[in-house]
């Protein structure tokens, strides 16, 4: 049997792991270390398991690290809000201290562990931080544009995994750029919706139009459509090495319609539901769109 002593100990590595988590967003981190990895296998001649897992490590490192360093800077505007009151630096179990302790080192190693991939692997990976951290934090709550400073970092992964292969920067990534930045348009800005009324207590302006409005779901719905068109270009062949074939361009357009459908469908109604239903949506297109690329490439 345990000891109490040990059982105390065992509990207490768990609050330290569960706060390391919410710390760095392990879940939205690994979801981009998922794009990194599907950009890097479309850009890859061969696949090696050394140079994914730098990409996986590294990856992690700069999300996590950019993810702290947004907490300490939001860390009182945090405390006002229902839905991030208990993370670990507002709730007072990680100190400013610490959480800059975490933060430092973990740009420090994915650094290091990107630029052994390449050098502009580490250079886009810094890139990512720094727009991350100085641009669209502060501007969250000055500007509904802080979405738009907010989508350039966002777009980086899916980009970053091609170049971690090749070590260039050319249409292919620059393609998988424009998708995964259009596709956050409509993402964030469902989000904003449904948490509105935390939005506000903490002072942050998500929505475009800072209402929710006709004027907001036109711009969902706009996006999206761009998002749509620019996902299945590469079918044209005028994208280099980056293509895809018509049965997969056909499977892709079709998941965009599914997300513009409940853009439609949050046009109509106007409701918390509706967004969800939106922003949930667009989680599965993004993964599956990367699925799709990937697949129509080793299998197609």
């Amino acid at each position: 049997m345990k000891s109490a002593a040990g059982t105390v100990q065992a509990s207490r590595l768990q609050l330290v792991y569960a706060d390391f988590k919410t710390l760095t967003k392990a879940k939205l981190a690994v979801s981009v270390v998922f794009s990194a990895v599907a950009g890097y296998l479309l850009g890859a001649q061969g696949i090696a398991l050394k140079p994914i897992l730098l990409l996986v490590l590294g990856g992690y490192a700069m999300v996590g690290a950019s993810n702290a360093f947004n907490q300490v800077i939001e860390r009182d505007l945090d405390a006002r809000m229902h839905r991030t009151k208990n993370r670990p630096i507002p709730a007072g179990r990680i100190s400013v201290a610490t959480a800059l302790l975490i933060a430092s080192a973990m740009t420090l190693a994915g650094v290091v562990l990107l630029y052994q991939l390449n050098p502009r692997t580490a250079l886009f990976g810094a890139l990512s931080i720094f727009l991350y951290t100085c641009v669209y934090t502060p501007l969250k709550t000055i500007t509904p544009l802080s979405v738009f400073a907010g989508a350039f970092p966002g777009a980086i992964p899916f980009m970053l995994g091609w170049v971690a292969a090749t070590g260039q920067f050319g249409i292919e990534p620059g393609t998988l750029f424009m998708i995964q930045f259009f596709w956050q348009f409509p993402h964030f800005w469902a989000l904003g919706w449904m948490l509105d009324e935390d939005y506000r207590r903490g002072g942050f302006k998500m929505l475009p139009t800072g209402k929710k409005d006709t004027g907001t779901v036109v711009q969902i719905i706009m996006y999206t459509i761009w998002m749509i068109v620019i996902s299945v270009i590469p079918v044209f062949g005028i994208t280099g090495r980056l293509t895809l074939s018509v049965p997969a361009a056909v499977l892709i357009f079709t998941m965009g319609l599914v997300m513009l459908w409940f853009a439609l469908r949050l046009y109509e109604r106007r409701d918390r539901q509706s967004a969800r239903s939106l922003m949930l949506s667009s989680v599965t297109y993004i993964s599956l769109m990367q699925i799709v690329y990937v697949a129509d490439k080793y299998i197609g």
